[in-house]
């Protein structure tokens, strides 16, 4: 499972109807491999697809495909607000260690 904040819900609801996306869009979380800690988080607006899970909150969706979700197990996504960067973080269990920027990450060994 993978839990969005109240927080992270409240943005991706703005986010969603300032884009003013499909019904049935959401949050889709992916990881693949690249930046500087070998993995790599991506997001972006999307409907489900065949074989994707979708993790609900406060009536908005996280949408992740099987391949990530080994990944992002047991994770939450949160929207940070900061002086020089704001956006959704991912707080992964599954990380040995991430890199500063917060969108990389090496997985545990395991």
């Amino acid at each position: 499972m993978i839990t969005l904040t109240d927080n992270a819900a409240i943005h991706l609801r703005q986010m969603l109807e300032a884009k003013k996306a499909p019904a049935g869009s959401g949050l889709r979380v992916l990881v693949e491999k690249g930046g500087c800690a070998g993995w790599q988080y991506l997001m972006k607006i999307d409907s489900i697809g065949e074989g994707d899970r979708s993790f609900d909150h406060q009536g908005v969706s996280l949408i992740v495909d099987p391949e990530s979700l080994t990944f992002l197990e047991g994770s939450q996504i949160d929207f940070v607000e900061a002086l020089n960067d704001s956006g959704f973080r991912v707080e992964n269990p599954n990380a040995a260690r991430s890199c500063g920027c917060g969108t990389s990450f090496e997985p545990k060994s395991g």
